[in-house]
């Protein structure tokens, strides 16, 4: 058995399913040629995947088949080698709160600045995204077989997806994804949330789809009457840099610019 392997066992042992380069040298006292050349063959058996330079997955007999791991599995171990803040979001955190609809085909992960380079091996792909404004609550630590890691909160999660709903596909792709995060939604999850999100439009879109689809009328009337405290004004459904605003009908102030249909 090489040196490589049986670090690998050894780390099964404890549920450990990645690990880092300078863990692996700080472990072995091999000739680092003898150690690249058996990662190299593990790589080629399919036994690790290189996800980044300098930082391996292991793959056990019954995720060899998928060629991935969960993410949860190592995205706690990563972000900590990488020593940046991140959380597991959109619609991979709609999977995570039990949006059955969602079958997540990558992995979706927000991150601070700079930007991380997406990455695409076999099945295995994660999308990342930046944050400007890191969120000030609703990131929970959620527990997996590995120990912890960052997930954002139902309630942060909705918003994120509407406040980013172009790039991730329109809003159509993500109306009974949404549907199913607002009944995970509590209360207080939503209380937090508005004690520090300022993005009045994307509440505003939040607010009128709870209300209009008859998903939750307690959150809607808890986001109203928080948009009361100051002055708002008519957004789009679905945000389009060549259209502005028009006429609204509603108390959100909403110009519903698309027809909502699931696409699901």
């Amino acid at each position: 058995m090489g040196v490589v392997t049986a670090f690998i066992r050894e780390l099964q042992s404890y549920e450990e399913y990645s690990f880092s380069t300078e863990e692996l040298y700080q472990k072995i006292s091999a000739p680092q040629s003898s150690i690249k050349k058996e990662l190299a063959r593990l790589v080629a058996d399919n036994q690790l995947i290189n996800l980044r330079k300098g930082f391996y997955l292991i793959i056990p007999p019954s995720y060899q088949h998928y060629k991935r791991l969960p993410i949860e599995l190592y995205v706690g171990k990563l972000f900590k080698t990488l020593n940046k803040l991140y959380y597991v979001g959109y619609y991979s955190a709609a999977a995570l709160h039990g949006a059955s609809h969602q079958k997540v085909q990558q992995d979706y992960v927000i991150t601070e600045l700079p930007a991380l380079r997406d990455i695409a091996i076999g099945n295995l792909k994660i999308r990342f995204f930046t944050c400007v404004n890191w969120p000030a609550g609703n990131i929970i630590q959620q527990k997996s077989d590995t120990g912890f890691f960052n997930l954002s909160s139902p309630a942060l999660t909705f918003a994120d997806l509407l406040d980013n709903q172009n790039p991730l596909g329109g809003i159509n792709r993500m109306l009974a994804i949404l549907e199913e995060i607002a009944e995970a939604i509590e209360f207080n999850d939503m209380e937090e949330l508005l004690t520090w999100y300022n993005n009045k439009s994307t509440l505003q879109r939040m607010g009128y789809l709870l209300e209009e689809l008859h998903w939750n009328d307690k959150l809607s009337e808890l986001i109203f009457n928080a948009l009361q405290k100051t002055a708002f004004f008519p957004t789009l459904l679905s945000p389009d840099k060549e259209e502005k605003a028009g006429g609204t009908s509603n108390r959100w102030k909403i110009d519903v610019n698309v027809e909502m249909e699931s696409d699901i």
